[in-house]
């Protein structure tokens, strides 16, 4: 059966969810990366086969996932989960939970999905201030994750 859905799809319409720990009303971005796996080889060397190398796979790598939007009130909970693990010296355990990210099409319906296993924050900076340009201020909040699937 064929999806009915526009080849390609747009990238502007998605939906970011966290565990229900967070709740729904802190999953506006800007902007998502760092959806995307990648199998490393080894290379190894076969005594006496002069013709070729065998090329071995590694365990699978996923890169940082990295979410963008507008610097967020300090009672944002998704601020209060990062200030927690990024801040809390470690007094705390790191509560890491599953994200999933949705693509949408023009009636709000997820037509693409990947779920990320175990997220938790590793890094948040703000991009730089510049009093030349008339932008909103960004924060980049990238996660480590354990794994991710395509559901849909």
């Amino acid at each position: 059966m064929f999806s009915s859905d526009p080849y390609p799809l747009p990238a502007f319409y998605f939906k970011v969810v966290f565990s229900a720990t967070l709740g729904l009303s802190d999953t506006s971005f800007q902007e998502v990366s760092g959806i995307g796996s990648e199998i490393e080889t080894e290379s190894v060397v076969e005594g006496g086969e002069n013709r070729y190398i065998h090329k071995l796979p590694k365990p699978v790598k996923h890169p940082n996932m990295v979410l963008k939007r507008g610097i967020a009130q300090l009672t944002s909970p998704l601020v209060v989960w990062c200030k927690a693990v990024l801040e809390g010296d470690f007094m705390t355990q790191i509560l890491p939970m599953p994200i999933e990210v949705y693509l949408m099409n023009e009636n709000k319906t997820p037509v693409r999905a990947w779920s990320f296993a175990n997220a938790y924050p590793i890094k948040w900076e703000v991009d730089p201030f510049n009093s030349t340009k008339n932008e909103v201020a960004i924060e980049k909040i990238e996660l480590s994750y354990n794994y991710s699937n395509r559901t849909i």
